[in-house]
């Protein structure tokens, strides 16, 4: 069995479900009281965060960059990046790495690609709706077209989970407005729509709406055992 190694604590509530959904997956491969092999270095969100909202991404490369050497040099054979957002950095972090990264898009887009999908909703931070460095990897790489929500439901979005989720609440009222925008984004074509941010898991469930959603926690968990117990 390979190490895997998470880059998490952005926000350490979703990181929890990393570590769960990873144990469970290598419990359920092997069986037994097996459970994976993890290095996990979690940072301050904190300063982060604050670094994010100010658009200094280069200061966000910096930190996690250097707790991703310390994950490589605790042993990990590959990396996750334990937050869809921060992909947006992606390209510095593997630079500075000998180690595989295992990209969240690239894991979706497989999942998507599997399904027989070709048109998509996104769900995330106003950085991962906005910005190209995610969307632009479904399209370009996968052939994918990727549906977002309008700039007011984006706000709303954006702001439930910095403000609610990431601090561990999930409201009832939240999570009516999350549902009609992941309908309106079904309504507008969307054959499924991607949770694109770890936090969103905590708040709306399939149990919750007959769209179809792609839980990028979980797929990228699952991939990771896919990896740790591959020859």
């Amino acid at each position: 069995m390979k190490t895997i190694g998470l880059l998490g604590g952005m926000s350490w509530e979703s990181s929890v479900g990393y570590y769960r959904v990873i144990n469970e997956a290598v419990k359920d491969s092997l069986g037994g009281l097996h459970s994976a092999k993890i290095v996990m270095y979690s940072v301050d969100f904190d300063p982060i965060e604050k670094l994010q909202h100010n658009s200094d991404w280069e200061g966000t490369a910096k930190i996690l960059t250097e707790a991703a050497k310390r994950v490589q040099s605790a042993g990990a054979d590959f990396l996750l990046i334990c937050t869809n957002t921060m992909h947006k950095v992606a390209p510095q972090i593997e630079k500075a790495i000998d180690i595989p990264l295992l990209h969240i898009a690239d894991a979706t887009a497989e999942v998507i690609v599997k399904k027989g999908m070709k048109t998509v909703g996104l769900l995330g931070t106003a950085f991962t709706m906005e910005q190209d460095f995610y969307k632009a990897r479904l399209t370009e790489n996968y052939g994918l077209t990727v549906l977002v929500p309008n700039e007011e439901d984006r706000k709303i979005v954006h702001n439930v989970i910095y403000k609610e989720l990431c601090l561990g609440n999930s409201l009832p009222a939240s999570k009516v407005e999350y549902l009609r925008i992941i309908k309106s984004l079904a309504n507008q074509g969307a054959e499924a729509v991607i949770l694109g941010c770890t936090e969103i898991g905590m708040l709306v469930d399939q149990t919750d709406t007959e769209v179809t959603l792609l839980d990028t926690t979980y797929i990228h968990a699952q991939k990771a055992v896919e990896w740790a117990l591959c020859d």
